[in-house]
């Protein structure tokens, strides 16, 4: 699977470092492939660092004012004019999305590939990886959106917030349909 990280590239203490690296164990041993931002700094350095050493694969998807930044040794490295061409890369490479901490950047990203989903131009899962707490303002946002009216849909289906990897990782392998959905009885 083709799993597209939408995260900061600042660098950050251990509270988001150490999780983020766990999470790209999972995709590398689950032989996935990591689809990012192709920057070799902060979070995304971190997960790209660890779904290779964990024996994942990397599509960076960088953009031209930002190639300095891009990662040596990618398995592939795409550079884009602009940041519209950017995103849509990553939505063409990825089967799921998953975002991370981050700034407006990531923000961006992800308001996009939400409001895609929402008009069912995509059908791919999404999940807002809410490590440290650090999305409980935007999950309330979410919530009261879907209160009062302003989602066509059920929040459930436009996104999946999971507190930990293992959980994000889950849900986008059995969306995908590698694992079999666990029957409740």
């Amino acid at each position: 699977m083709n799993i597209c990280v939408f995260c900061s590239a600042a660098d950050l203490d251990d509270r988001y470092t150490r999780p983020a690296r766990e999470f790209a164990g999972l995709i590398g041993k689950g032989g996935h492939t990591l689809v990012w931002g192709g920057s070799d700094s902060g979070l995304m350095k971190v997960m790209a660092d660890g779904v290779q050493e964990a024996g994942g694969r990397l599509v960076g998807v960088s953009v031209e004012f930002l190639a300095h930044k891009a990662r040596p040794g990618a398995d592939e490295m795409v550079i884009t004019r602009d940041l519209a061409e950017r995103k849509a890369q990553l939505l063409a490479r990825a089967d799921g999305f998953v975002i991370m901490v981050g700034g407006s950047g990531t923000l961006d990203e992800a308001t996009e590939i939400l409001e895609l989903r929402k008009h069912g131009l995509h059908t791919k899962p999404v999940v807002l990886l809410n490590t440290a707490g650090f999305y409980d303002g935007l999950k309330q946002q979410f919530q009261r959106m879907e209160a009062e009216g302003f989602l066509p849909l059920p929040l459930t289906e436009l996104v999946f917030f999971a507190e930990e990897g293992v959980g994000a990782i889950a849900y986008l392998e059995e969306q995908s349909g590698l694992v079999p959905p666990v029957v409740q009885g």
